[in-house]
């Protein structure tokens, strides 16, 4: 293995035949994002108990810290401090040196929603992939609210802000988009008047949820939310539930083998978050959901079992399920790879410009498996069920990909290997490890390559 290979990681799979036994899966990435952020300009102190300490959350961190934002944390069990720096103690300070947000999206849009009413100039920046990615939905509506704001090619970064008092707006964006909305919504809580974000489709609801725990008045309904500002966020306590994007990877993975058993703990169980769940289930899977939210849960969560069945069925994923699904259709590309009949993803070009053009890197990736499938200018045709012989597939740095191609080849005739498995890091720490334990169960292996 070159030196190259080993920096990237590269996991080597060997095919089960079933998965059984429970696991636990790192707490969600889009709460804990947002918790820290809004604990940033919150009067007082929030405590975070099960933040996500992956690469992606833990830019967030150390983008607020640039700020000037007090933060202890993350101590090894998940839990951070924030001591926040609004208005009255002065906002976000001017940082000294350009703000890394890594390979965050999340971590740059919403950054630019949140300082956005602050008096002071930034440079914003990112790795090679987070500067490939477009960023003209958060700077038009932001600019319009009165923010002043610079990008590489008008809507790459690296980028600068200048930040200052915002006017309020309506905005309808062409396209759902949580990112978009929540960085609208964290302007429009420091604006003045009455900011209002209309989506063409339901989207994830984290901020609105999240924000009255802080305080925050507000008024929402489906595909729609606004609030009055300005208003000042009290700091809060609250405990991040499990990552059902996360926990997708390793329903599916049960779904495609019949009588596997997977339980997960813990996980959210948010309406806009557990789409994924709806189409195991109208594929033939099984799904028991058990609800237990702590008293600190910001949203509602419980433990999920997924159970394989004999058949599934194709399915058809388009319009208005897609933003909700838009992490999660790459491992559904996979899971129809054993479905009975034709499976379509459509009106998903969104998947052309996430960490890796997703639809042309899995359809390359599952090609080196053995596996084939149509990529389509916006989305996916698969054809079930096929039989592959596994091979040797490229993440091409991208998490959910690598994620994604780990679960096919777990349902291939013979090895596989991932190539580029480190990145699973960004959203996933310990990926292999938990797959591995489930995958043993019928005598197939996930491991890093020594």
């Amino acid at each position: 293995m070159g030196e190259i290979e080993a920096e990237q990681g590269m996991w080597q799979v060997r095919p089960t035949t079933g998965l059984g036994g429970e696991a636990r899966v790192p707490p969600d990435k889009s709460i804990s994002h947002r918790a820290a952020m809004m604990g940033a300009i919150a009067e007082g102190t929030t405590v975070i108990d099960r933040y996500l300490e992956a690469a992606d959350t833990l830019a967030t961190l150390e983008s607020l810290r640039a700020f000037g934002v007090e933060i202890d944390g993350p101590d090894g069990q998940g839990r951070v401090v924030v001591r926040g720096r609004p208005a009255s103690r002065g906002g976000l300070a001017e940082p000294e040196r350009p703000v890394d947000a890594g390979n965050s999206g999340t971590t740059l849009r919403l950054l630019m929603g949140l300082a956005a009413a602050h008096p002071i100039f930034w440079v914003a920046t990112g790795d090679a992939s987070l500067r490939r990615r477009p960023m003209g939905r958060v700077i038009e509506p932001l600019s319009r609210m009165g923010a002043r704001i610079w990008a590489r090619q008008g809507d790459r970064a690296p980028l600068a802000m200048r930040g200052g008092p915002l006017r309020a707006i309506a905005w309808r964006g062409p396209v759902a988009s949580a990112q978009v909305k929540s960085a609208v919504l964290l302007a429009g809580v420091q604006a003045r008047g009455v900011t209002r974000v209309d989506e063409p489709a339901l989207s994830r609801d984290h901020t609105e949820r999240m924000l009255p725990l802080f305080g925050v008045r507000l008024f929402a309904g489906p595909g729609w939310v606004e609030l009055e500002g300005p208003q000042t966020l009290q700091g809060c306590h609250l405990t991040v539930p499990g990552d059902p994007s996360s926990a997708a990877f390793l329903w599916v993975a049960a779904a495609m083998h019949p009588g596997s058993r997977v339980r997960v703990s813990g996980v959210s169980l948010n309406p806009t978050r557990v789409e994924v769940l709806r189409v195991l289930s109208e594929m033939g899977a099984q799904v028991q959901v058990e609800p237990a939210s702590p008293p600190s849960a910001p949203e509602p969560w419980g433990d999920v079992t997924v159970v394989g069945p004999e058949r599934l069925r194709p399915f058809r994923i388009a319009g208005r399920r897609v933003p909700l699904l838009i992490d999660e259709l790459p491992v559904l590309a996979v899971a129809a790879l054993r479905a009975q009949g034709t499976s379509l993803i459509q009106e998903a070009s969104e998947l052309r410009v996430k960490e890796s053009d997703r639809i042309e890197a899995l359809a390359r990736g599952l090609a080196a498996l053995g596996a084939q499938v149509e990529a389509l200018p916006d989305g996916l045709r698969i054809e079930g069920p096929q039989r592959f012989p596994g091979g040797v597939a490229d993440s091409c740095g991208d998490h959910r990909l690598a994620m994604s191609l780990a679960v096919a080849a777990l349902a291939g005739d013979g090895p596989s290997v991932v190539k580029g498995s480190r990145c699973a890091r960004i959203s996933f720490p310990g990926f292999a490890e938990v797959l591995d334990l489930l995958a043993r169960a019928g005598g197939g292996r996930i491991e890093e390559a020594a």
